[in-house]
């Protein structure tokens, strides 16, 4: 099994409110490429940051390593679009960050973005493909790629309380400077994603459609972020079989919204529920408690655990944790991002 990490930036990120993925704009930059780095080695390396929110939720990243470390299973990180540099090994497919969706142009190279990832997908040697992702605001443009394809949209937050209304607002701003009406991109989904995506949307849908091409068995491992990608694929004629793994932090949230978009987009659905209700950790009673949710191929590399292997995940979440600067105590005791030089304000999440 091998999971494929598409990791980017968009500038739509930057929107005060929409992210809990780094609440100052020069930390959140970062964030992928120190999310990276923690599923390599287990800590940034290079990153000056580590992706902590003030109340001691660590990135997704986290929780992937500590499946990894558990389970085992190879990575391969695709640079699409990072602002930063990271010490993490990455394939280069060529294409940059993503603008702000409400200019006119969100990702002018999505079409070529895609070509390459399809490429990339065609040579993979697995049987089975598990592809993630990680790239701050993506529930943002995830949003607005539905939209656009006229899909009923209901999206995740990293934060605690979904700013869906700000979202939403955000999303018809960026339809109009594109020009866009609900709907107007229904048999045109990579121009949806040029008008008002991201740039690790391109490369998901690529990577996924040159894998189900080559007969690989491909899993979405994300949450909403990913339905908007399955949205993409099925607008553009691809009917393989198709599956999305997430955690029941993001299904809890969305009800059966999330069921009913997998149904209507052919989508197999794996909830995965890691049981972080069961320890006294700051960082399992925040994710507990809404934040952070998904990102970084998190709910995929959880359903690959065994039945009884999620207590030794737990086990090595809160080694890592500690890595991290972490206190092991519960949440009344928060700690905050910090970088090179010290705490600072910040977060993470998809």
């Amino acid at each position: 099994m091998r999971l494929v990490l598409p990791a980017g930036t968009t500038e739509t990120a930057l929107i005060d409110g929409i992210s809990a993925a780094g609440a100052a704009p020069e930390l959140m930059e970062h964030t992928p490429s120190a999310d990276v780095e923690i599923l390599e080695y287990g800590e940034p390396v290079a990153s000056p940051v580590t992706p902590v929110s003030p109340n001691g939720c660590p990135t997704p990243a986290a929780v992937t390593r500590a499946v990894r470390d558990v389970v085992g299973f190879d990575v391969a990180v695709i640079d699409a679009g990072l602002t930063r540099s990271t010490a993490a090994p990455t394939v280069e497919l060529g294409g940059g960050p993503g603008t702000d969706i409400r200019e006119a142009s969100a990702v002018p190279a999505a079409t070529a973005a895609f070509d390459r990832a399809y490429d990339y997908g065609t040579s993979l040697p697995d049987d089975r493909l598990m592809i993630g992702e990680t790239v701050p605001g993506g529930t943002t443009t995830a949003l607005s790629v539905l939209t656009a394809l006229g899909e009923p949209a209901g999206v995740s937050s990293s934060l605690p309380t979904n700013p869906v209304e700000r979202k939403r607002r955000v999303v018809d701003e960026a339809l109009a400077a594109s020009d866009l009406e609900p709907g107007d991109c229904e048999d045109a989904p990579l121009e949806a994603i040029e008008a008002v995506g991201d740039p690790v949307q391109p490369t998901v849908a690529g990577i996924a459609a040159g894998a189900l091409e080559a007969g690989t068995a491909v899993t979405l491992a994300g949450g909403t972020q990913m339905v908007a990608v399955a949205a993409v694929l099925r607008h553009a004629g691809i009917d393989a079989g198709l599956s999305i793994a997430t955690t029941s932090f993001v299904a809890d949230e969305q009800g059966d919204r999330l069921a009913e978009a997998c149904e209507r987009f052919d989508c197999e659905l794996t909830v995965t529920d890691p049981g972080f209700d069961e320890r006294d950790h700051v960082a399992m009673q925040r994710y507990c408690a809404g934040e952070a949710k998904e990102g970084v191929g998190m709910g995929g590399a959880l359903s690959l655990v065994p039945d009884g292997e999620m207590a030794a995940v737990r086990d090595r979440l809160e080694t890592i944790c500690t890595r991290l600067g972490i206190e092991s105590g519960p949440e009344d005791d928060p700690t905050t991002e910090r970088t090179a030089d010290g705490p600072a304000e910040g977060g993470r999440g998809p």
